[in-house]
């Protein structure tokens, strides 16, 4: 069963039984706001994760995410949420700080 962690949101574990779903669909599921100000388009990288482990239990890179790699608006260990599908194992990841939104309270 696939698992997200979130680190810097007091170390949330969501779990899911869809293998390809997308973390910011799950993020979403579980009710907690996460920036994504393209509409979830991968026109952005405003819903970026920065990945501590587990990336091997993400999708392979999508071409959006290849296109801001290229423009090294996105580093080897980040995803865009909106375009990273969780396929299987556990994932630990925190919200990078320029997407942190104020009214949220972050545990780091």
């Amino acid at each position: 069963m696939p698992k997200l962690r979130i680190e810097n949101l007091y170390d949330t574990l969501l779990e899911t039984a869809q293998q390809g779903q997308t973390v910011l669909s799950l993020i979403h599921d579980a009710r907690i706001d996460w920036m994504h100000a393209c509409g979830k388009k991968g026109r952005c990288t405003s819903c970026k994760m920065i990945v501590i482990s587990g990336l091997q239990n993400l999708s392979p890179l999508s071409p959006r995410e290849e296109f801001f790699r290229q423009q090294g608006r996105l580093s080897e260990n980040e995803r865009l949420t909106c375009q990273a599908q969780l396929m299987e194992g556990e994932v630990v990841c925190r919200v990078a700080e320029v997407n942190k939104f104020p009214h949220m309270d972050y545990s780091f």
